[in-house]
């Protein structure tokens, strides 16, 4: 059993899907080098690294999941929004070795305050959560330009193709036959009824708004261990572009305001009502809203996780082969969808319809 422990899916340690980082590893990729802290995230190994008295981060992919192709599409992202004044981490390297693919990246400014909560941890306060609204407008201001296509079909990219469609059960059986390991996963569950019953519901309360989100190259997994902090609570680098994708700027917001304001991780899942209102009052306080978006975020939000949770099905079934974690996956996909028509997901659906 490795002595480095990930983050689960639920709230205890696991087993990391992949082995750790170690010194000669990341020397044999940036010269001499020791690893100063290891990520506890579990869908790849990553680590800060010293070397020569800076720091760098680097992480490591098997094929399966990222080739260096898959990582290009994101980094050419970082590179556009670096040129259009984001405090984003800059692209140092990539390196293909055998079955492994390397990313390595400066370290970021700024302090990594909630680098060893679990990924769905609330903010600690509103004014992180207002600052994170904030950094994520001028995100979405530094991204206009870049028109890059969507990227190719690779495991673990929160998309927005789905449930962005007019058809959406079509547009699902053309995801799904892109992805063989999603394919075979999805075999031993009822998809088919239980998208019918609980997702296409909300889908039809969205669709009227489609055609006016237009499409934006996005973060996608937005919460508070992806940003670094400055003494005075603002956020001063962004991390981690590995589920960018071209989406729409809406979808982004819905998904700040899903992973931090909701406490999927706690029983009865609270709701931090303030929290969701301090992202997007300080979103808007950078980038006002449409009125077509403002009508879009209540109804896209029980959707927006939708289709990172298939990608994730089609991960653990096909790449790291856990049945267990499958099972898990596809309670996301249809358990977050259905939390939504409960009390507490619409009174929280009612809130950001009233803003």
């Amino acid at each position: 059993m490795s002595s480095h422990l990930a983050h689960g899916l639920g709230t205890e340690p696991a087993e990391p899907d992949w082995p750790p980082l170690t010194d000669p590893e990341v020397t044999g990729i940036v010269g001499p080098a020791r690893v100063v802290w290891r990520s506890p995230r579990p869908l790849s190994a990553a680590a800060v690294v010293e070397r020569g008295g800076q720091r760098l981060f680097v992480k490591r992919h098997h094929s399966r999941v990222r080739t260096a192709e898959g990582l290009a599409e994101e980094h050419a992202f970082l590179r556009h929004l670096r040129t259009h004044g984001a405090l984003v981490v800059e692209v140092l390297d990539l390196v293909a070795r055998g079955e492994w693919t390397y990313e390595v990246h400066s370290a970021g400014l700024g302090t990594d305050l909630y680098r060893d909560d679990l990924s769905w941890s609330p903010f600690r306060s509103h004014v992180h959560a207002r600052a994170a609204g904030e950094a994520l407008a001028r995100l979405h201001l530094a991204a206009e330009g870049f028109t890059a296509p969507r990227r190719r079909a690779q495991p673990l990219v929160a998309s927005f193709t789905v449930f962005a469609s007019e058809d959406p059960l079509t547009a699902l059986d053309e995801y799904t036959a892109r992805r063989p390991g999603l394919a075979a996963a999805l075999g031993d569950f009822p998809w088919r009824e239980d998208t019918e019953r609980v997702l296409l519901p909300l889908h039809e309360r969205l669709s009227p708004y489609l055609s006016s989100l237009p499409p934006l190259w996005t973060h996608n997994d937005w919460h508070a261990s992806n940003l670094l902090w400055s003494a005075d609570g603002q956020v001063s680098t962004v991390l981690d572009f590995g589920m960018s994708d071209r989406t729409t700027a809406i979808h982004d917001l819905a998904t700040a305001i899903e992973r931090n304001a909701v406490q999927w991780l706690r029983p009865g899942f609270p709701v931090r009502e303030q929290d969701a209102l301090a992202i997007l009052d300080g979103y808007r306080s950078v980038r006002p809203l449409t009125e077509a978006e403002s009508a879009a975020l209540p109804a896209l939000l029980p959707l927006v996780h939708a289709e990172f949770a298939l990608s994730e099905l089609g991960y653990f079934h096909g790449v790291t082969r856990s049945a267990e974690n499958a099972r898990l996956a596809y309670e996301y996909y249809v358990g977050h969808a259905e939390w939504f028509g409960g009390s507490d997901g619409e009174r929280l659906v009612r809130t950001l319809t009233k803003e």
